[in-house]
């Protein structure tokens, strides 16, 4: 096994541009790497400087009107930086940018732009500790082992969160102080990009903005959307639910008898399966056993714990086509892995975070109070 250099931490607090600028400013080479390598993916899938600042635009409208302190964040993390501000629209917005040209041009074709990721939920039912356990790999470019942070926010306009992010985006995994935990996986469906809608990362920031269960689930229910996400919501109190969502509908799963949610890249719900095509399988074929895999793991103990949820993580049955995914090489000389593994206790404010889990079992735990902590491994 390898040793990988942890995520940094950083935490910062005030007001939206303060926070932003501080964001920046701790985070600066990580930013700055996040916008050269998708600056560079974007000039080589044909962007035109007309059409990027026009794709910008849009999005800079769509997100400022969910909330225009975003936008003041996000102009503080690229004073911070030191970088355009564009650039850290790019970031907020890469799902939507990049799978857009792989849908719109043929010099994307079989371009490897999709986040894999496989994620789990684990209700009290089941938990050794009696808490909800949240937890993701999360499958990109093998070069974001060095663009990821772990970022906490505390403030006085929302509850406090806790996330694991690209930097200079404004959410990803997390959970925040009210109790409310995120992830997302990766789909497509034929619906995607017949609109224009919010930035993937500004949805989940908006759901660790609230400090009520409900309001995060109206948030992921109801907010338009460029192309089809699955997004799976955990509620310390004890329930679970996930979203497989396409532009304009979401279709929500339950936890099954086994009290778990598991999710890979494929479409679930019979409902949706009735109404939409799901165009990912040719990308994705590894999924139909990934979440299956999982599932039989935690399934084979009568309690979980975050080590056992860890354990079925590291699965590397189909290998390199698993669960935990080592670096290979995809298309265009790219490198793609699982990038990260996330383990959520929302309950008592805990995320363990281990960089790329097929090398790696050195986790850092970082909380919602207190100072980041070195696990053995």
């Amino acid at each position: 096994m390898t040793t990988f250099q942890q995520f940094p931490f950083i935490s910062v607090s005030g007001r939206p541009y303060d926070r932003g600028v501080q964001y920046g400013k701790l985070a600066q080479d990580r930013v700055r790497a996040s916008a050269a390598m998708y600056g560079r993916t974007i000039d080589e899938l044909g962007y035109t400087a007309s059409a990027r600042a026009a794709l910008f635009k849009h999005f800079e409208g769509h997100i400022g009107n969910v909330d225009s302190t975003y936008l003041d964040e996000m102009h503080g993390i690229a004073d911070g930086a030191g970088v355009p501000f564009a650039d850290i629209l790019m970031i907020n917005a890469r799902t939507e940018v990049l799978a857009k040209a792989r849908a719109d041009q043929a010099t994307a074709e079989g371009e490897e732009l999709q986040d894999g990721c496989t994620g789990a939920v684990v209700l009290p039912e089941r938990s050794a500790s009696g808490n909800l356990l949240h937890a993701q790999n999360w499958d990109w470019r093998a070069d974001c082992v060095n663009t990821g942070v772990v970022l906490r926010v505390q403030r006085d306009d929302g509850p406090d969160f806790l996330t694991f992010v690209e930097a200079g985006g404004l959410a990803r995994s997390g959970m925040n102080s009210a109790g409310v935990s995120i992830t997302a996986n990766y789909l497509e469906s034929d619906r995607d990009f017949k609109q224009l809608g919010v930035p993937l990362a500004i949805l989940r920031r908006k759901v660790l903005d609230q400090p009520v269960f409900a309001n995060a689930l109206k948030a992921v229910a109801t907010t338009p959307k460029s192309c089809s996400n699955n997004i799976m919501l955990g509620m310390a109190q004890g329930f679970a639910i996930d979203f497989e969502c396409t532009t304009n509908e979401a279709f929500p799963l339950y936890p099954g008898d086994d009290n778990l949610i598991v999710h890979a890249n494929h479409w679930l719900s019979p409902v949706a399966r009735t109404k939409l095509v799901d165009t990912g399988c040719e990308n994705s074929a590894d999924s139909y056993y990934r979440d299956w895999r999982v599932r039989k793991l935690l399934n084979s103990t009568p309690m979980i714990s975050r080590d056992t949820l860890k354990q079925a993580l590291f699965d590397d049955f189909g290998t390199p086509f698993s669960v935990a995914r080592p670096p290979r090489e995809g298309v265009r000389h790219s490198m793609t892995a699982s990038v990260a593994m996330v383990v959520m206790e929302p309950a008592v404010g805990e995320m363990d975070v281990a960089p790329m889990p097929a090398l790696n079992r050195v986790f850092t735990r970082y909380r919602l109070e207190g100072e980041p902590t070195l696990l053995d491994a």
